[in-house]
């Protein structure tokens, strides 16, 4: 399965691409300077084709084409939406590599029904040998025995194949498996200042420490299939308030008591969690058959806008673009994560080869992240 405008170096970066707070269209050409300077493809949002075709123009050219997340209330079930799957591709045929569609609670009892229009989009996109793949993402909770059985039945269907959101995978894991040691305990409704967390901490945290080797099983699980796997990467936890993942992996949940000497507590992976997924994606996956989105949405910060400031000389109130800036640079410390562990792997295997000790490499701003 060639993912065409995703495939070339193992282990692809692309990153969010999206104006992230209001203004005019100078924050997307923020958005284009910054990532032609970090080198990092695109993933964009984009409701509709002509949505799409108006944010493309912003996107800088790069040796991947962009992968697009349709809207999320897009539901393959239905012909209708098919046919909008299909539009998109048929439109953007040779401009874009991907197409992100999410999975829904019914498709779980209506299974058959997912796999015949599944198919029936397949066949329509092999008319076009340029046109994108299809990616159904892991996005609404349901069993991960399910999703893996999906797309073992498509195996053959070329076209299309998966996506697996680590956020969405490693919260349902963290949450089952703290409700096996505390029946009837619903971890998402604890919160923060629940006067139980410091005894149930421990658990939480054991609980938390499972996300990781689930997603890699996951991983395994659709590599060995032999097609084009995307990934959309972001950490989480589940006493988060509200939205509990889309964080940087550079992040970490501040409580307000002590535990293991520090007022913080652990995400589900962490920048050692992240290397563990790029290079056991890259060891399951065929070569250069997968790709990594950075889907971080939750960053707050100002960033002085120093050589792009040219860009808002209209402005008379800078603080968005700051903002918009900040959360850029928050993208390309993730995607230099990325890039790392990939190199690091590559390394590694090439020491196994040789069977020569190499020392691995490790950024010094996140070394103490690490231990």
């Amino acid at each position: 399965m060639n993912g065409r405008g995703l495939s070339g170096v193992p282990g692809c970066v692309h990153a969010l691409f999206q104006q992230r707070v209001d203004g005019d269209e100078a924050l997307l050409r923020l958005a284009g300077l910054r990532f032609a300077q970090m080198g990092t493809a695109a993933e964009v949002y984009a409701d509709t084709p002509d949505q799409l075709e108006h944010v493309l123009r912003f996107v800088p050219p790069h040796p991947r084409l962009p992968v697009v997340h349709l809207s999320r209330g897009v539901n393959v079930l239905h012909g209708r939406d098919r046919a909008l799957v299909r539009e998109f591709a048929d439109r953007f045929a040779g401009r874009v590599a991907g197409l992100v569609v999410h999975d829904k609670r019914e498709m779980g009892a209506q299974t058959d029904r997912l796999l015949a229009g599944m198919r029936e989009l397949n066949a329509r996109l092999c008319q076009r040998p340029d046109g994108p793949l299809v990616f159904l993402e892991y996005a609404a909770g349901l069993d991960r025995g399910w999703f893996i059985e999906v797309a073992e039945r498509l195996q053959d269907a070329e076209r299309v194949s998966c996506c697996i959101d680590v956020g969405h995978v490693g919260l349902r894991q963290v949450v089952a498996r703290f409700g096996d040691s505390h029946p009837g305990l619903n971890l998402k409704k604890l919160g923060l200042e629940n006067p139980r967390l410091p005894d149930l901490v421990a658990d939480i945290q054991d609980a938390v420490a499972t996300a990781l080797p689930h997603v890699l099983d996951v991983t395994r699980s659709l590599g060995r299939l032999g097609k084009h796997v995307h990934f959309h990467l972001h950490d989480g936890h589940p006493l988060v308030p509200g939205l509990r993942d889309h964080f940087s992996f550079l992040t970490r949940l501040p409580i307000p008591f002590s535990y293991l000497d520090r007022r913080s507590l652990n995400m589900m992976y962490g920048p050692g969690g992240l290397a563990s997924i790029v290079s056991t994606a890259i060891d399951a996956c065929p070569p250069r058959e997968v790709s990594f989105t950075l889907e971080i949405h939750q960053v707050e910060g100002r960033l002085p806008l120093s050589d792009a400031a040219w860009l808002f000389d209209h402005w008379q109130n800078t603080t968005n673009a700051e903002r918009m800036n900040y959360w850029l640079s928050v993208l390309s410390e993730n995607a230099m994560l990325i890039r790392t562990a990939n190199r690091n792997y590559r390394m590694r295997s090439n020491q196994d080869a040789a069977n020569i000790r190499i020392p691995q490499l490790t950024p010094p701003w996140c070394a103490e992240l690490l231990t």
